[in-house]
């Protein structure tokens, strides 16, 4: 049921997906990837604290790398696209 539906919705909404959709889709993934960078940290350093010099520096790296998804998606947004 659900599938015939967004089958019948999905050739229309290819033409009417705006910017504020994409950076809202984008915005919501990165979301989703720092909650679970950081509770996996915060999981990993209260597990051995002595590792937190190194969970940190790697879970600020890909929180950044996550945060630029919604960059991006910012910039299609802009777009248009």
């Amino acid at each position: 049921m659900l599938i015939n539906i967004l089958a019948e919705a999905l050739p229309t909404a290819a033409n009417t997906i705006t910017g504020s959709f994409t950076l809202g889709v984008a915005g919501f993934g990165s979301a989703i990837g720092i909650g679970l960078i950081g509770a996996r940290m915060v999981e990993a350093i209260g597990r051995n604290p002595a590792t937190l010099p190194k969970v940190l520096m790697v879970g600020i790296l890909t929180i950044a790398l996550a945060e630029a998804i919604a960059i991006f998606g910012l910039i299609f947004a802009f777009q248009g696209k």
